[in-house]
């Protein structure tokens, strides 16, 4: 396959449908290796990652579940049971954490759009190694209480989950954006 057949074939897998196996600690790494080969303006690397994992997957629903009970106490038991299992379904989730230089002559825009890039990256690396993945947010990664449970910095966002498993089906195609209709010349 070449590099244009690889990158028309890229889909993002709904993670309800990523199971096991997921990827083992050295593909994680070797995913990680390619996914920090993005633009990164003043080579600050603005961003690390966070593995969660096995029984943490779990956790961290609970945690989810607490929290959104805690911010809406009538929540819907639908809503409260997908938080529940948000992150239950794929065997590995990283987060992309950024984490901005503030003050520095690259802007905090470059450099969020350098975590963007690495969310990217990711999915394209699993994918390359043969799994699915798909990159989420969510209102969690945006909970100030969530973050900190999760470790986050004052200066720290989560900028992407990325669920890594094997398909358990092929993800559908899409209509996608017409990039001609997307393209405009300047002229002078």
């Amino acid at each position: 396959m070449n590099t244009f057949d690889f990158l028309r074939r890229r889909r993002s897998v709904p993670s309800r449908l990523l199971g096991e196996p997921g990827p083992a600690h050295d593909q994680v790494l070797a995913m990680l290796a390619e996914a920090v080969r993005v633009p990164d303006h003043g080579k600050l690397a603005p961003w690390r990652f966070l593995r969660i994992q096995g029984p943490a997957r779990a956790s961290l629903g609970e945690l989810l579940v607490a929290r959104a009970l805690e911010r809406d106490p009538q929540a819907p038991a639908a809503a409260v049971e997908k938080d529940r299992h948000r992150f239950s379904q794929a065997p590995v989730v990283l987060a992309v954490i950024g984490r901005l230089t503030r003050g520095h002559k690259v802007p905090e825009q470059e450099q969020l759009l350098s975590g963007g890039a690495v969310c990217f990256a990711l999915l394209q690396a699993a994918q390359a190694l043969g799994f699915g993945a798909q990159w989420l947010t969510g209102w969690a990664a945006y909970d100030p209480v969530v973050t900190a449970r999760l470790g986050l910095g004052p200066d720290e966002t989560v900028l992407g989950f990325i669920h890594i498993g094997t398909p358990s089906e092929q993800a559908p195609e899409r209509q996608r954006p017409d990039a001609a209709a997307l393209l405009d010349d300047w002229t002078p």
